[in-house]
């Protein structure tokens, strides 16, 4: 508990201090080194292990410092699809790219159309659903609804994910009013909330078939880097998307 306490001081302070400074390279580094850490992971997860494609991607989570970051991903994925065709490698090569590389990408582009407080708003969201996700199904774990919310992840009551959905989007809706209205504020919100439970569950899904407790062991007391980013894989580009399809 107590390894797990000061990793988490430790990170929390970091993404603070980089969230002040808010310096797009300062960032782009610090996106770019979660997504090669996390390929790293994610060549375990997914039971791929081609090191040309890993340092390839790597070269290009760098690159998407300087150059826009969703162009970079989406080449990435091409590239990579491209090489298992034509030298018929494993089809789960591709998966890294989209996951966790084109996710990061993504999140990276996030930032730079928009701002460090929309980033901060992002992660707002994903830690209510998570934290009050746990709270709640805590207490109230089957109490209202007998079956668990799914076989992948059999400690996840409907309780706890209605409970942490709902304490997200209530929370976010009204802090998104420093950047929508608040229809559309409500509608990230709740959108974000619902990703953000099933990365989360994606995550857990590739650890149950590879048969692993944690994705890594680089954050003491925590695990991999995917465990700690998972529900962010899926709710930075949705709201990526959501935000571009409205204009903003």
């Amino acid at each position: 508990m107590k390894e797990r306490l000061i990793t988490s001081i430790v990170l929390i302070a970091f993404i603070l201090i980089v969230g002040l400074i808010d310096n797009k390279y300062l960032t782009g580094l610090l996106i770019a080194v979660i997504a090669v850490a996390g390929m790293f992971e994610a060549r375990r997860l997914f039971g791929v292990n081609d090191e040309r494609v890993f340092y390839f991607l790597s070269f290009l989570a760098a690159l998407g410092i300087f150059v826009n970051p969703v162009f970079i991903g989406v080449l990435g994925v091409i590239s990579v699809a491209s090489y298992v065709a034509f030298y018929q490698k494993d089809i789960n090569l591709v998966s890294i790219s989209l996951y966790p590389f084109l996710s990061l990408m993504i999140l990276f582009d996030l930032y730079l159309k928009t701002s460090m407080g929309m980033i901060g708003w992002l992660i707002l969201i994903v830690a209510l659903t998570d934290s009050f996700a746990y709270l709640i199904g805590k207490n109230f774990a089957r109490k209202f609804i007998n079956q668990g919310f799914c076989p992948t992840s059999p400690n996840k009551s409907w309780e706890g994910v209605i409970g942490g959905v709902f304490v997200a989007t209530l929370i976010g809706s009204f802090v998104g009013l420093a950047f929508f209205d608040f229809l559309s504020s409500f509608l990230i919100a709740f959108s974000v909330s619902v990703a953000s439970v099933f990365g989360d569950l994606f995550e857990s899904y590739l650890k149950r078939r590879a048969g692993v407790k944690d994705s890594g062991n680089i954050l003491p007391g925590h695990g991999g880097i995917l465990d700690r980013i998972d529900g962010y894989l899926f709710a930075a580009p949705l709201m990526w998307a959501i935000i571009q399809t409205m204009g903003h």
